[in-house]
């Protein structure tokens, strides 16, 4: 007689207790599927976020995981109408609506083939959606806002780039969502002040309100400052508002804590002076190029911001004594960004983090003048250091790397391209940082492979690397990377002339790759492109500009093995008609491809590719006589299906 497994005593409660302490998100929750049934059954309980990549899998997965309560559309390449018609009703017939009921949050991300009558159908079964979002869907319009506004009960809308939505589909969600808590209106480049001030009259429960690039006036900051709850306004690039919009905020808003006027170019240090004056109570201002000086006046001001815990005035020049004045009255500060910021010197950067152990990111990129003493201050006081860019910060040598290394041990992020004074010595004291996930070393032309190797040895969370026309990487660099950096996602190895197809069998071991620039490698032929697309599942970003040397056996091997491939760059590439017909008509989830200068191929091949990829391609970049030798019946194809084409 068999003894009884620990699964049977364990109970379906306590079983879902546990599997809640797993991000869906993480590999552990894959590992929980495969260990018996009854963990598999477990998890489809308690699963509450959903990404798909196919929407043809949709029906299954929800049937399978019946409690999701956050559904991302946003990587699939096919949603229409029909699509989701035909979702529902397969749903219905399977007695599989349960999802519905308990969805809150959907990304409809790009999915611009969807339009009003979809919509509707969504915002109609799912009655309680609170949050919606559908950036960068540019064919948007009032008609798809009025779908939205039926879906009364929602919190929050998402609509970046939703070029064709006017004030009118933006009363329509003023109107119907009244509960609205969070709007964001960046680049919807139709909307006018008369639609902010409707919407700032209907929804006066709004918390965060982005109307960032939008040709605003100052009249509809006076009808922002009306909003007795906002904490948090961006408003980047808004050219025509000027001070006296600011100022209208110095009364309004009382419970403001972040304010983005980045790159308003008419806003002065008075504007954001009124705004200082009238919210002591700030935790981050964003104020980057939009003044020359950072002021005596404006300093003064700044005393009473005991919370603020981020400022960013990027561009602006700095008094000697402006740093140490801002140390002394802002003790809460956390991140500060200077990035090209004239005035910056070693000194002011040693009296402004003197004693300073809380800060977390410092942002001192084009801020030439600072030294290895500015960054052995750094290291020296601000030992809980998360984040450091000095790009270009070419006077700091491998003594400013030894003390970041000794001392800046959290380190998650650092900066340091185009700094000529890095070398393998340095990045071997780098590599004493081993929480690292970003590490940026383009334009690096002193490091090779033996300093790559200090970095593969020790910082295994890496995620990010950048090795922009880093010359003296080679093989053997990238073999220490494949060994050392599992969880690497995003690597930049453009013009690194020295890889070959060697290294390229070693990147095919980074499983979990999602981004790769191979931009001017001519040494990879076919069989180094074949190892990536064979060995990296997951990639979905490909730079292949002026890689000239692969051929149509390689292009082929990535139509067969790359299916994930969301954008692509094939500029200047060997690549033929039938290769390029291939890739374009397999890649089913292909977003994006840049296609100029393609001497291989011919206008009937363009024309046959393009066809090809009609029902999922988004962005596609030609070369610009091809507008007219293309023919018109494949252009308003394309343009009927949302793909915007750019003319190079």
């Amino acid at each position: 007689m068999s003894l009884p497994s620990i699964v049977d005593v364990l109970t379906e409660d306590l079983l879902l207790r546990v599997r809640g302490k797993i991000n869906d998100c993480d590999e552990e929750s894959k590992t929980w599927r495969l260990v018996c049934r009854e963990f598999l059954r477990v998890d489809s309980l308690s699963r509450s976020a959903l990404r798909l990549l196919r929407i043809e899998f949709a029906s299954r997965l929800l049937l399978k995981y019946p409690n999701v309560k956050v559904l991302d559309l946003s990587v699939c390449s096919r949603v229409y109408d029909g699509t989701i018609s035909t979702l529902l009703s397969q749903s219905s017939s399977s007695n599989s609506l349960g999802w519905t009921r308990s969805l809150k949050i959907l990304s409809l991300r790009r999915a611009s083939g969807l339009r009003y009558k979809g919509l509707e159908m969504l915002a109609r079964v799912c009655p309680g959606l609170v949050s919606v979002d559908v950036s960068y869907c540019c064919e948007f319009g009032d008609w798809e806002a009025a779908a939205l506004s039926t879906a009364g009960g929602l919190k929050e809308v998402k609509m970046d780039k939703c070029l064709n939505v006017t004030d009118v589909g933006l009363a329509k969600i003023a109107i119907g969502c009244v509960s609205l808590e969070r709007l964001s209106l960046k680049w919807c480049m139709e909307i006018t002040d008369l639609g902010i001030d409707l919407l700032c009259k209907k929804c006066q429960h709004l918390k965060f309100l982005d109307v960032s690039y939008l040709k605003v006036t100052s009249d509809s900051i006076s009808s922002i400052a009306t909003l007795p709850l906002l904490e948090e306004l961006a408003m980047v690039a808004c050219p025509i508002v000027d001070d006296v919009g600011l100022q209208f905020l110095e009364n309004g808003c009382p419970l403001l804590q972040v304010i983005d006027v980045s790159r308003c170019e008419s806003v002065s240090l008075f504007g954001l002076i009124s705004v200082i004056r009238g919210h002591s109570g700030l935790l981050q201002i964003n104020a980057g190029y939009c003044f020359q000086e950072l002021s005596a006046t404006l300093l003064y001001h700044m005393k009473d911001l005991k919370n603020l815990e981020k400022l960013v005035v990027d561009g602006a020049r700095i008094a000697d004594s402006s740093l140490a004045i801002i140390g002394t009255n802002c003790k809460s500060l956390v991140e500060i960004g200077l990035s090209k910021c004239a005035g910056v010197t070693n000194m002011n950067i040693i009296q402004f983090v003197s004693g300073w152990v809380d800060l977390k990111s410092i942002n001192l990129t084009c801020c030439r003048s600072i030294s290895d003493a500015a960054i052995s201050a750094i290291a020296d006081s601000c030992r809980s250091l998360l984040c450091l860019k000095i790009e270009s910060c070419d006077m700091i040598t491998e003594k400013g790397f030894y003390q970041l290394g000794s001392f800046c041990l959290q380190l998650r992020e650092l900066d340091i391209t185009d700094c000529c004074g890095v070398n393998d010595k340095g990045l071997e004291y780098l590599s004493r940082c081993s929480k690292l996930l970003c590490l940026k070393l383009g334009l690096c032309t002193n490091i090779s492979d033996k300093g790559l190797f200090y970095i593969a040895s020790n910082c295994a969370k890496l995620h990010e690397l950048d090795l922009y026309r880093c010359t003296g990487i080679r093989d053997d660099g990238l073999a220490a990377l494949s060994y050392g950096c599992k969880k690497l996602k995003k690597l930049n190895l453009s013009y690194c002339t020295g890889v070959t197809d060697r290294g390229m069998e070693y990147i095919g071991s980074l499983e979990e790759l999602s981004d790769l620039e191979l931009r001017g490698l001519t040494k990879i032929t076919s069989a180094g492109l074949t190892a990536v697309a064979a060995g990296c599942k997951r990639l979905a970003d490909l730079d292949l500009k002026h890689c000239v040397n692969i051929d149509d056996s390689g292009f082929l091997a990535l139509a067969f093995f790359s299916r994930n491939l969301r954008q692509i760059n094939l500029s200047f590439c060997a690549v033929s008609d039938t290769a390029l017909c291939m890739v374009m008509g397999n890649l089913t989830r292909l977003l994006d491809a840049k296609l100029v200068h393609l001497t291989n191929c011919t206008v009937d091949g363009f024309e046959l590719a393009l066809r090809n990829c009609c029902f999922w391609i988004k962005k596609v970049k030609l070369l610009a006589p091809l507008r007219f030798l293309l023919s018109s019946d494949t252009l308003e194809t394309l343009h009927a299906r949302g793909c915007k084409i750019r003319w190079d």
